[in-house]
């Protein structure tokens, strides 16, 4: 592993500034348990699930007619590199502008470690605990408990 200090101070900006630009951004995920991760990480933004090719378009389809942009955070196994092409392809046929680059800079930083999004709150609480920043610790100590509940897919 990487030097551990190092790793949650780029994580942590990654995180930032996944927070900052998904208020304008809706954030396209694989399922419920990524979408959870998320919240869990602080990241309260509109998060859509995207699984299976049929909802990839309608999703593509619909963001064009809301005019709105995309971040693509999907998992860097074979399934989630599959998906995130599919995604890259149905928006840029729509014309929806899309962002896959803070998914590129995530994979880069955890692709040793971790393989999927679900992931992100352990092992970023694993970080904290070898860390020795305690402002990091505190902003551990500040993120909610998560009580998983039930997301449904927005409909197209």
């Amino acid at each position: 592993m990487r030097d551990p200090e190092q790793t949650l101070e780029d994580l942590s900006k990654i995180l930032d500034e996944l927070k900052e630009r998904s208020k304008d951004e809706v954030i396209l995920v694989e399922g419920q348990k990524d979408r959870a991760a998320l919240t869990v990480l602080g990241i309260d933004s509109e998060v859509w699930q995207v699984q299976g090719p049929n909802s990839i378009f309608s999703t593509a389809e619909r963001l064009a007619i809301e005019g709105r942009s995309a971040i693509i955070l999907t998992d860097w196994d074979r399934k989630g590199g599959q998906l995130a092409r599919l995604l890259r392809d149905g928006l840029r046929a729509n014309g929806v502008r899309y962002d896959d680059q803070l998914r590129l800079r995530l994979v880069q930083l955890v692709k040793m470690e971790i393989k999927d999004i679900e992931s992100l709150p352990a092992f970023f609480t694993r970080l904290v605990s070898l860390s020795h920043n305690s402002d990091l610790k505190q902003r551990l100590e500040d993120v909610p408990k998560y009580k998983a509940k039930k997301y449904l897919r927005p409909k197209p």
